[in-house]
Formats: structure tokens, C-alpha cells, sequence
């Protein structure tokens, strides 16, 4: 089943230049009457992706992700700009690219609804042509990894939205495909299996040199699996770097909630400012970019600590920062 490479010299797998998608649509203004107004849904993006990386794609709803992402598999044809994926032009050869990538929508499942999960991968294997011995191979990792053995006999109907979502993420990849698409791949799911799913990511990267591309509202989906982000809002591209330069751009804070043994005065502890008092318990702002170990250390030995957990920031709040900056800059 393996394709040639038509990129073989280049090491950006994924290319984007100046890539807009205007869709138009039609407002009701009357009985009989209406309007019809273009959105920008994605406005002239650039972007490239070397073969091998785990990037984050990650902005509000309605930002433009799933735009972009429909527009790399092919669902969607680009307005303009230039778009290749591992050489290939997404929208003019979809069936061809779809033996090269791996996508999981979010809500949307690629399983087959009524039928037990194994026969969803039986008739992958014979849709993709993937060789027995290499199906057999993933599908054992899969199943072990994503702790899917007592699913296999279930109908995909019955299984809950965690269940499915890590089923959806072997339908992925059983034919071994180069790129992977995430939306919201830890969606649903507690935080064992969350922890699996990672591992199984970061794995997955490291040993087959997989190109993931990430879309989701977890920031430690982003902050465990990928050392690059990029930050879309209103179809436009707002950042591309590392997550720590993102949140010293938004300037973001995460929450520390400190449970003490008893009722204190707000805490005096460096870099780190009381937001909130609630009896025992209080909650310290810190900078995002800041690791939290050190300011745990000191209050653990300052303090009467019971228990304390860290909140991350709001990564719609922090690319509201960005684009009021933006706005009036």
C-alpha cells in the first residue's frame, strides 16, 4: 500500500501560502428578499510544516481551524493561495492523498455506527489494501496502547465518547499513514486514559516519525505533545513559536488553588498574587510561562499545605489579549 514520494528532497510536509476560503451566504432580509455577504472563514495563511513535527493548531470557535484542516484533506477546495500536502494538491487528488493521512474529527466519527468496532478496522483493511501482515501489526499496537480489547465486540453505537475517540484514533492509523489530523483527540476522555492517549501520540512521533497536526482546547494537550503552536482567530494567523512565547505575548497567568489546613490571610509568596480567598482555600495568579515548582516549593514550606492544584489559562482569554492588543497597537 505505500505511495511514492513525491517530496522526497523537501522537508516541509505541509505547505500553505497565502491560503484564503471564502464561502457566500445568503442573509433573509424580507418575505422574498435577501442579501448575500461573503465570510473569510481563512484569510491568506502561511504556514509550513517539516515532515516529523507535532505542531498545535489552536484559536477560539469559528477561528478557522476546521476550515483549514477540511481545506489540507481535500473536503474543502481553497479560494486562493497555494496549498500542497507531501507534494500533492489536497482538492484536485483527494483519493490519492488519503492513503497518506490520518484524520480524526472530534464529534464526527469515521466508524461505522451499527456495527461492532473490529469490523469498522475489517473494512478498513480492505478499503486501504493494507497488507494482512502490517494491518495485523497495527491493529494489535492499537488495541494494546489505546486499551481497546474489550471493545472490539462492542456495536461503535454503544461505546461512550471516550471509548469511541480512542477507536477513532486506531481506525486512523491501521495504514500507517504520514500525516495525522487531531481535532480534539482527548475529548470525552478521563485522566488515565488522556495519559494514554499522549503516550501513544508521543510514541507514535518518535518511532515512525509521524507529522501530527493538533487542533484542541486542552493546553496541556498542546503543552505534553508539541513544542511548536500556532494561534488562528477570524481566519487569520496570530502566532507561530513555542507555547511559552505564546503565553508571554498574551501575557496569560495559570491558577494556583491552594487548600490549607486552616483559614490564613491572603498568602505573601514572590511572583505570585492572591486573586481569591475562600476560607482554607485560596487562589494565586502566576505567570503562565513560569514553572509552577517553585512556587509550590515555597508554600510548602511557609504554609500548613493540605492540597493544591494548577489551573491553566484560558486559551480564548489569552488570544482575546492578543487581538485587543492587536486592535489598538
Amino acid at each position: 500500500m505505500s505511495q511514492p514520494a513525491v517530496d522526497s528532497d523537501s522537508q516541509d510536509f505541509i505547505e500553505l501560502d497565502r491560503v484564503e476560503k471564502v464561502f457566500d451566504v445568503r442573509k433573509k432580509t424580507g418575505f422574498l428578499r435577501s442579501e448575500r455577504h461573503e465570510v473569510r472563514a481563512v484569510d491568506s495563511i502561511s504556514f509550513t510544516v517539516p515532515r516529523g513535527e507535532m505542531v498545535g493548531y489552536i484559536g477560539p470557535n469559528g477561528a478557522g481551524k476546521s476550515t483549514t484542516i477540511k481545506m489540507l484533506t481535500g473536503i474543502l477546495t481553497p479560494s486562493g493561495g497555494r496549498l500542497r500536502v507531501a507534494g500533492i494538491d489536497p482538492s484536485r487528488e483527494r483519493i490519492r492523498l488519503a492513503h497518506r493521512i490520518g484524520v480524526v474529527f472530534g464529534q464526527r466519527t469515521t466508524l461505522w455506527w451499527d456495527l461492532p468496532l473490529i469490523d469498522s478496522y475489517r473494512l478498513m483493511h480492505r478499503m486501504y489494501r493494507i497488507p494482512n501482515a502490517r494491518y495485523a501489526e497495527n491493529l494489535d499496537r492499537c488495541v494494546e496502547l489505546l486499551d481497546l480489547a474489550e471493545l472490539l465486540d462492542r456495536p461503535v453505537r454503544q461505546l461512550s465518547l471516550g471509548q469511541r475517540m480512542r477507536g477513532d484514533i486506531a481506525a486512523a492509523l491501521l495504514h500507517d499513514p504520514e500525516v495525522l489530523y487531531l481535532d480534539e483527540p482527548t475529548i470525552g476522555l478521563d485522566v488515565i486514559s488522556k495519559a494514554k492517549v499522549r503516550e501513544f501520540l508521543r510514541d507514535l512521533n518518535a518511532e515512525r516519525g509521524t507529522t501530527v497536526l493538533l487542533t484542541t482546547h486542552d493546553l496541556q494537550d498542546i503543552e505534553q505533545l508539541c513544542r511548536r503552536v500556532m494561534v488562528i482567530d477570524h481566519g487569520r494567523l496570530m502566532y507561530d513559536g513555542p507555547l511559552s512565547g505564546l503565553h508571554e505575548v498574551g501575557e496569560s497567568e495559570r491558577m494556583l488553588v491552594v487548600d490549607l489546613e486552616r483559614e490564613l490571610p491572603p498568602l505573601t509568596v514572590e511572583s505570585a498574587r492572591v486573586v481569591k480567598v475562600e476560607g482554607p482555600r485560596q487562589w494565586l495568579a502566576f505567570p503562565a510561562a513560569q514553572s509552577a515548582a517553585p512556587l509550590v516549593a515555597r508554600i510548602a514550606q511557609a504554609y500548613p499545605l493540605v492540597d493544591l492544584s494548577v489551573r491553566e489559562p484560558d486559551i480564548e482569554a489569552v488570544i482575546a489579549k492578543m487581538y485587543a492588543d492587536r486592535a489598538t497597537a
